[in-house]
């Protein structure tokens, strides 16, 4: 008989809080055949998780969470578990968890990794803080990434700190009521998502024609909420296909309805107007091949958008303005900070008799009841993260645009005659905030411009590590702006890119990175000063606009993007121009 080792010591019990408790999670197929999901941490979120969450109020500990050296101080082990249906023979799932700390100097490449396997059995597993060998280049937890040894997994993840000695934490809340979405309460809640049905003669039209088995488009043009970021999988989980889909059951005929679903992440209507060809219309010629419905969110994506709302009614009324005289649908989705720009946007809404949807309406006024019993749905179970729904917050969202469905759909079965379509009459007035870039165009390597002269100089290369994303119902992510002028820093000598072009306005599209090889550009219009783009400012790979010209008259101008001085032999992308003749 072999001998037995002594059981370890029982471990001192100490305080803690969850950041994550039971939130879906899913693989996302990757090129090596795995299944990945990213949950940030950074920008705040880790701590908005730890207050929802964790119900963690003390400011102190709180503020530790900001960096790494703090998160260190504060937390003396993480207690990760997993729960999956997709065991193997064995019972038992290998996952791999990783939380990422992000570098100072090198965002992505210069922090440590804090990581553990586990089985997808809902055991806890530790990760003690004081048995990790720590980077000097260590600034701030930035991510945790869930990896499945196959894709298309899905589990619950359950993540919590354990504190050193000298802080304390509070109780745990107990298990949540799950919502139930077929309440009184519920229903109740829903409507109050409905801030104007608008002039319904457009929406009405459509919702008949679905109805008589004509083939009806709906399409999703917005941020990564549109994107479907926090659901779980992010291509049926999403508010969009779930709204979709309840379109189609509540009005379709067969497979007449049809999906078309453009969130990207990280960006504004700023970018959602030059887009909205090749990512809506896709190349749509006949009245009958161009969207139907179009649901436009970009109510928390606007905060930075150059313009105060000028892009966004530019977008608006190019939407409108369709040969298939769609319905457009203005969605107000909401932070877990009870924010958006609703109130700077539903003024759009209201010059175009739109209807308009707030999630926020819906959702705070319960929100902020002081007792839980009363409660529909918590923070916690709504959000995902800070900044976007879990697949319970999707289904909310959903459900708002689904009562507008509804109310408009009472009104046909009431018998009241739709009213005249005014659209055209409202867009011949002024604009409420502005429409310069209305008729905003694409011009990249694919999509050319007659009245443009291009010297690309050392901007040769394409680009192919570029923000991928999720479009319509497909799992797997595809490229935004692979048509693209890429300078590559092997030639200083040749650091410029430059363009002749008759416009009236101009937006550089560039890509932000987190690679510290990544310099920034100079921008001159004209000879003039016209901005810097600084890539490395957001700290992540995406797409980001940047307006370096708006004039009353179209003229021809020279445009130069040159690389700053000290950054020559680094890396910069061009993905892309929106002008306006």
């Amino acid at each position: 008989m072999g001998v037995l080792s002594a059981p370890r010591d029982p471990e001192k019990r100490r305080p803690f809080f969850y950041i994550i408790r039971d939130k879906n999670v899913f693989g996302s197929p990757q090129p090596d055949g795995k299944g990945i999901q990213f949950l940030y941490q950074n920008d705040g979120r880790m701590i908005n998780s730890a207050q929802l969450t964790g119900n963690v109020s003390d400011v102190r500990e709180l503020e530790l969470l900001r960096t790494v050296e703090g998160f260190r101080t504060l937390v003396h082990s993480i207690g990760i578990s997993v729960e999956t249906d997709n065991n193997d023979s064995n019972g038992q799932t290998d996952i791999e968890f990783v939380f990422q700390m992000y570098g100072k100097n090198d965002i992505y490449g210069g922090g440590s990794s804090l990581k553990a396997t586990l089985s997808g059995d809902g055991m806890e597993k530790r990760i003690y803080l004081s048995e990790h060998k720590w980077t000097d280049d260590d600034w701030e937890p930035g991510q945790i990434k869930i990896i499945f040894d196959k894709p298309e997994q899905m589990a619950k993840l359950t993540v919590r700190f354990y504190l050193n000695d000298g802080f304390e934490a509070p109780e745990a809340s107990e298990e949540e009521t799950a919502v139930d979405f077929g309440s009184e309460a519920y229903r109740s809640m829903i409507s109050r998502s409905l801030m104007s049905m608008g002039n319904i003669a457009r929406l009405g039209q459509k919702i008949k024609k679905a109805r008589s088995g004509e083939k009806v488009t709906v399409a999703y043009i917005g941020g990564s909420i549109t994107q479907g970021a926090g659901a779980a999988p992010i291509n049926t989980e999403c508010y969009a296909y779930k709204s979709y889909k309840g379109f189609s059951e509540r009005f379709g005929v067969s497979d007449n309805v049809r999906f078309i679903k453009a969130g990207v992440g990280g960006t504004p209507s700023e970018l959602g107007m030059i887009r909205f060809e090749r990512d809506v219309l896709r190349g749509a010629r006949k009245a009958d091949e161009f969207p139907d419905i179009i649901v436009i969110e970009f109510a928390v994506n606007d905060e930075g958008d150059e313009t105060k709302g000028i892009c966004y009614e530019s977008l608006v009324r190019k939407a409108l303005r369709l040969p298939s005289n769609p319905a457009v649908i203005l969605l107000f989705s909401v932070f877990a900070n009870d924010w958006n720009l609703q109130e700077r946007l539903s003024p759009v809404g209201k010059r175009y008799e739109l209807p308009m949807v707030s999630v926020l309406d819906a959702v705070l006024p319960q929100f902020s009841l002081k007792n839980a019993d009363g409660r529909v749905i918590s923070k916690n179970q709504f959000f995902y993260d800070i900044y976007h729904p879990s697949n319970a917050g999707h289904t909310v969202m959903a459900d708002c645009l689904g009562y507008l469905f509804d109310e408009v759909q009472k009104k046909l079965q009431a018998g009241e005659g739709l009213p005249a379509d005014t659209t055209k009459e409202l867009l011949g007035q002024e604009p409420v905030i502005g429409a310069d870039f209305e008729y905003v165009k694409l011009l990249d390597k694919k999509d050319t411009y007659d009245k443009s002269e291009i010297n690309c100089g050392g901007f040769t290369g394409s680009d192919i590590v570029l923000q991928c994303v999720e479009m319509d119902t497909a799992i797997e992510p595809v490229p935004e702006f692979s048509h693209n002028w890429f300078y590559d820093g092997a030639k200083p000598d040749e650091a410029f890119f430059e363009m002749r072009i008759s416009c009236r306005a101009l937006v550089l599209i560039y890509k932000d990175s987190g690679d510290p090889q990544t310099g920034r550009a100079d921008i001159f219009v004209d000879g003039k000063a016209a901005g810097c783009a600084n890539p490395l400012a957001n700290g992540w790979v995406h797409c980001n606009p940047m307006i370096i010209l708006n004039e009353r008259e179209s003229s021809w101008h020279t445009v130069r993007v040159e690389l700053a001085e000290g950054d020559k032999d680094k890396k910069f992308t061009i993905l892309g121009f929106g002008y306006v003749e």
